[in-house]
């Protein structure tokens, strides 16, 4: 918890100097893209409902899920104008203002989605979260997460040299874009909602996606073969609205960054615990199930690397902690 203050005050401290501001009863609204049964969505439910409770009733919050508000994008600048209170947002975006945060997304980072929970509670994951206030307009609290990356193709795959030229569907933000240009595909950002019918239609090739969702949205009925690669992982973070926290007296502030980091950090127990159920649930459609490992990918990491390295100075911290 001492690591947690730490990064509330040095966080706030570079984005504006904190006023004392008065208490005051507030409904908050916190938006996000996923749906209303997934992992992050009931998270954001059980934070609004344990708020609720915590204040005695002076705070409540409203869950908007679906992209309600909007995109990604659009949610992130209605946070930095104080128009939207609060978001579980996936780091994807977040890393669009913020390069930095690219550095979760470097190939095979993580080994397995328990190891990918460790280096997201580490002091380096954490640390990166100081940047947020200057740079995005939003206090970060904490990190979530959903389940490392897999393929899903409509045609069979052999190797790499199988998905060159496909339109692979890829979350809109640019270190996944650069690792499919790296392996000579035609990354397609699109959002979630478009994704079952483009593939169903052949309007992609195949996506980028976790096993929660190939199960859950059920895109094996339109797909040969499912590349078990858990190539990267998928981080979310739990944010609020600079100009909102602001304006939160201390206890606020200390309530509401402690209870949202508590149910943001309970997704990645989440999905260490899923993930085994949601391949199995994978295994039994008619999908081929290919297993590979980083070698599948060829050089393609060692280029992602040498850029983004560059780009993200914390990438070898995140390593260094990915090592222990």
């Amino acid at each position: 918890m001492d690591t947690f203050k730490k990064l509330m005050v040095a966080g706030v401290a570079a984005a504006m100097t904190l006023s004392a501001g008065a208490a005051f009863a507030k409904e908050f609204k916190i938006g996000l893209i996923t749906p209303p049964k997934h992992t992050w969505s009931k998270a954001a439910s059980a934070f609004a409902e344990e708020l609720k409770e915590k204040s005695g009733g002076k705070h409540s919050a409203s869950v908007f899920p679906s992209r309600q508000l909007g995109n990604e994008a659009q949610m992130l600048q209605q946070m930095q104008t104080g128009a939207l209170d609060m978001a579980f947002m996936t780091v994807a975006e977040v890393s669009n203002r913020v390069p930095n945060m690219g550095a979760f997304y470097a190939p095979y980072l993580a080994k397995d989605i328990a190891h990918a929970a460790k280096i997201l509670r580490s002091d380096a994951a954490k640390e990166m979260l100081k940047d947020l206030p200057r740079k995005a307009g939003v206090v970060g609290v904490g990190y979530g997460s959903a389940g490392l990356r897999q393929i899903v193709s409509r045609d069979p795959v052999e190797n790499a040299a199988s998905l060159q030229g496909k339109k692979i569907r890829i979350t809109p933000f640019e270190p996944i874009k650069d690792f499919y240009n790296l392996l000579s595909t035609a990354p397609t950002p699109m959002p979630l909602p478009a994704v079952y019918d483009a593939l169903a239609n052949g309007q992609v090739d195949a996506i980028d996606m976790d096993l929660e969702l190939i199960w859950k949205l059920k895109y094996t009925e339109h797909a040969k073969t499912v590349v078990l690669s858990n190539h990267m992982m998928f981080p979310m973070v739990g944010l609020v609205s600079a100009k909102v926290w602001k304006d939160l007296d201390k206890a606020d502030r200390k309530m509401i960054g402690e209870l949202m980091a508590k149910h943001v950090d309970s997704t990645i127990d989440s999905y260490v615990a899923g993930e085994a159920k949601f391949l199995a649930e994978v295994k039994k459609t008619d999908a081929k199930i290919v297993m590979v490992t980083p070698d599948f990918f060829g050089t393609t990491t060692d280029k992602w690397n040498s850029i983004w390295s560059k780009r993200a100075p914390s990438l070898a911290k995140l390593r260094a902690e990915a090592a222990k």
